[in-house]
């Protein structure tokens, strides 16, 4: 099934802008560098090389690992040992930051522009991407994510927000994971509708393309709309726009009714994980509730079950893990059949680990995640594990456990509690950014006795509050 076409608006990010043909024969070029490689990963900065390097491999055909340009050694590593990936696409000045070790580096800017291609017509279901979850109970797991779900998940979400040709997509997100990169560059390529990136996600970024680029369609983080809503200058440039979407975690209802004020859209809202890309949203012709994330797209089946198993009723009350059945979901988690199975409940439905409350209506609402390991900061998915596991590793720390806690502006901030001998906060948080993406660093670390723990000796998270300082 094809991902995109030839006819379509420019691609322009930070500046820098591609016509629709001209960078699908750049990512010819790249096809044919890396014909008959079994993946390929992709130094994905924000930048027209990362597109190209991403489309390049969908032409061809070869599974695309997008590695976050912030990555610590350590993460770096695992993605690309892990994912088996054969070449590492780049800006060419990328080669300095990389370092040594990994697969060969492949400059996408250095590669001749070809004649544009038609995507590839692979075998059915063949692997478009391996998307790398945030590790909260260990190292992050390689995702599976097929090319026809790509398509589904992308069709279903135009149909929902009327997104067409005429839109011209805003955003300013990293590209590296569903939101930034599959519903932010493979969306409108597969829309055709022209790409306004603007580098970094600010309010007075996004005002500006409003005003010059005729932006419609904005995606946001709770962070950036919150940020937009303490700005009322560019919060009113966004009168202009068609659409405001909000995901990647909860917005905050006073957030949502403070940018509906000020620019005249309630906001849609949607909710998805790098597993199910998105099942769930609010319509742009629909009604759009602060606090819930609308009702599933087409295609798309939910339900919730209780700890023992029973089925939850739509009452819009009773909270129960959210099941999910869509054409959207992924293949399953690389090399890890065991951690696959357990992902489906017997019955085939696949288990978020999210809770949520369904309405007789069929809005849904997110309560909270099942595990307390799971921490939504600016807009990403920190696990508290990987963030853990990279305290642990200095020679001086002795117990940590991580959680998110309350923050105005990220929603939530990752807060450590260390058990450590002559080492000081900030020289944990430095360790832990040397060695992870700068956004999963400890924000606030608290140097504590003891942890509290159970009778099997599990942390208990929390009670992490009542821990005393040494």
């Amino acid at each position: 099934m094809e991902l995109f076409g030839t006819a379509g608006g420019p691609v322009r990010i930070a500046g820098r802008e591609l016509a629709r043909d001209e960078l699908l024969g750049r990512a010819s070029a790249v096809a044919a560098e890396i014909a008959g490689a079994d993946a390929v990963a992709v130094h994905a900065t924000a930048s027209l090389e990362t597109v190209a390097a991403v489309l390049g491999g969908i032409v061809a055909g070869v599974p695309v690992v997008p590695v976050p340009p912030d990555s610590g050694p350590d993460e770096r590593a695992h993605i690309l040992g892990d994912s088996g990936a054969g070449l590492l696409l780049a800006a060419r000045g990328a080669a300095e930051s990389l370092g040594d070790g990994g697969p060969p580096l492949v400059p996408v800017d250095d590669l001749p522009g070809g004649a544009s291609a038609s995507p590839a017509e692979p075998r059915p279901g063949a692997t478009a991407m391996i998307l790398y979850t945030s590790g909260t109970t260990g190292a992050p797991k390689g995702v599976l994510i097929s090319r026809d779900a790509i398509a589904a998940g992308l069709d279903a979400l135009a149909e929902a927000w009327e997104w067409t040709p005429d839109d011209v997509l805003v955003h300013g997100l990293p590209l590296f994971h569903v939101h930034g990169l599959i519903l932010g560059v493979l969306g409108p390529l597969r829309v055709g509708s022209p790409l306004v990136h603007t580098g970094r996600p600010r309010p007075e970024l996004y005002a500006a393309a409003a005003r010059d680029d005729g932006g419609s369609l904005f995606f946001g983080v709770p962070t950036v709309w919150s940020r937009t809503a303490a700005d009322p200058s560019a919060a009113e440039a966004l009168r202009r726009a068609r659409l405001l979407v909000s995901g990647s975690a909860p917005l905050p209802v006073p957030v949502f009714e403070r940018l509906a004020a000020l620019t005249g859209h309630r906001p849609v809202e949607r909710y998805g994980m790098t597993e199910t890309l998105i099942t769930v949203s609010a319509r742009a012709a629909g009604d759009r509730r602060p606090g819930y994330v609308g009702t599933p797209l087409p295609g798309v089946e939910t339900r919730l079950v209780a700890e023992d198993g029973t089925p939850v009723p739509a009452d819009g009350e009773t909270p129960g893990e959210l099941h999910v059945r869509a054409p959207m979901l992924f293949q399953g988690y690389l090399n890890r059949p065991e951690a696959t199975a357990k992902a489906f409940a017997e019955d085939g439905w696949f288990r978020t680990g999210d809770i949520a409350a369904v309405g007789p209506d069929g809005w849904h609402r997110i309560v909270g995640r099942a595990s307390t390991d799971l921490i939504k900061s600016g807009g990403y998915r920190i696990g508290a594990g990987e963030v853990e596991n990279a305290l642990l590793a200095h020679p001086g720390v002795r117990e940590a456990a991580v959680v998110g806690t309350p923050h105005e502006d990220l929603g939530e901030q990752v807060t450590a509690f260390v058990v450590a001998d002559g080492v000081a906060e900030r020289q944990l948080i430095d360790f832990v950014a040397e060695r992870l993406s700068a956004h999963k660093r400890p924000r606030t670390v608290h140097l504590v006795e003891s942890l509290p723990r159970n009778a099997m000796g599990k942390v208990v998270k929390t009670r992490l509050g009542e821990a005393t300082a040494p």
